[in-house]
């Protein structure tokens, strides 16, 4: 609960930080420049689905190893 508070008081503070102290600018972005951010943005997208299917995967191979533990004890209990 705490780290939730931490992180709520974070937001709120940068999103009041850029708010009130934001300076309004009527400059031109360059097609490469926006270009870039696009693939800075697909960049993390990509490696955060990476990271989860590595994980989902290992998560998956630790049920099912637990799963087959159990079966193996039960087979051993069923043989006494």
């Amino acid at each position: 609960m705490k780290i939730i508070l931490k992180i709520g008081k974070f937001i709120y503070f940068f999103t009041c930080f850029f708010v009130l102290l934001g300076n309004i600018s009527l400059a031109y972005i360059d097609p490469s420049a926006v270009s870039y951010v696009i693939q800075a943005v697909a960049g993390v997208a990509i490696a955060a689905g990476a990271a989860c299917t590595v994980y989902r995967h290992k998560i998956m191979k630790f049920f099912r190893n637990q799963q087959k533990k159990r079966a193996r004890k039960k087979q051993h209990e069923k043989e006494d």
